[in-house]
């Protein structure tokens, strides 16, 4: 199965952009964590649905912290973490005002709920591949 199509069937079974990135990245370690997924739907619709900051820009945030972030105790976060969060922040920005105006859910969406079934797959899956280019720039994920 393929990237898209995975995230069409993640999509189908409720899950939502923040929660979609974070399986990816889990399942790149054939992992499973429901209550890391059950902590990110904070994030879906923009914070909690009010149409803010987009899922997929916070989801890909956790998704390179969770490859990049302090976890343990005993554990550092890697040195370049706020670097690389801060390159996929910018290219956000840069990639979503281009398109659509702007980068919060609101203006993705222009009021349109019918943009979210057309925008957000390609705008998660773009998110995703900017991750895994940010990581592989980096040398790979760990």
């Amino acid at each position: 199965m393929d990237l898209f199509e995975r995230m069409l069937e993640l999509s189908g079974q409720g899950f939502y952009c923040a929660q979609i990135l974070m399986i990816l990245a889990l399942e790149s370690e054939e992992k499973e964590d429901p209550d890391l997924i059950r902590a990110m739907s904070g994030l879906n619709g923009g914070l909690g649905f009010s149409g803010r900051v987009c899922g997929a820009l916070t989801g890909g945030c956790c998704f390179l912290g969770y490859f990049l972030g302090k976890g343990e105790a005993e554990e550092l976060e890697d040195p370049e973490a706020s670097i690389l969060i801060q390159k996929l922040a910018d290219w956000f920005e840069e990639w979503t005002k281009s398109r659509y105006g702007g980068c919060t859910c609101r203006e993705i969406l222009e009021g349109d709920p019918g943009n979210k079934m057309k925008r957000c797959p390609e705008l998660v899956e773009e998110v995703y591949q900017k991750c895994v280019e940010l990581l592989s720039e980096k040398g790979g994920l760990p």
